[in-house]
């Protein structure tokens, strides 16, 4: 199990080299738009998204990432029983992997997601609509 975090920056670049250092990891994927570290210390993902306005973009968020579907499928049936899962999404392509997850919202707003990856892929999102 690992937290992942998704933050907006308007400066992808600044904020690559910033994490890099931070974390002492280089990003195990780098795209125009996007970027992501995947570490074992501290077990994190944190997901960078470029944006123009980083204070107004929404897409903000927080998750734990899972190794296996099945612990995907208990925090649904957890979430739906407690009447918090906000919404569940299975096998759909978003910042360029195929995932399962389940989206809780906290009551600051705040979202949050429980995901596993099944394959990376070289699309960013489901053609249907976008991810995060």
């Amino acid at each position: 199990m690992k937290v992942h975090l998704n933050l907006a920056t308007e400066d992808l670049g600044k904020a690559v080299k910033f994490y890099s250092v931070l974390l002492d990891s280089e990003p195990s994927k780098l795209r125009s738009e996007y970027a992501l570290f995947i570490t074992e210390r501290p077990p994190l993902e944190l997901a960078l998204d470029a944006v123009s306005d980083a204070r107004v973009n929404g897409r903000d968020h927080y998750g734990i990432y899972v190794e296996a579907i099945d612990e995907v499928e208990r925090a649904i049936d957890r979430l739906q029983r407690a009447g918090l899962a906000a919404s569940i999404e299975r096998e759909e392509t978003c910042c360029y992997a195929k995932q399962s997850k389940v989206w809780a919202i906290d009551p600051a707003g705040r979202r949050w997601e429980i995901y596993t990856v099944h394959e990376e892929s070289a699309e960013r999102d489901s053609a249907s609509e976008g991810c995060c």
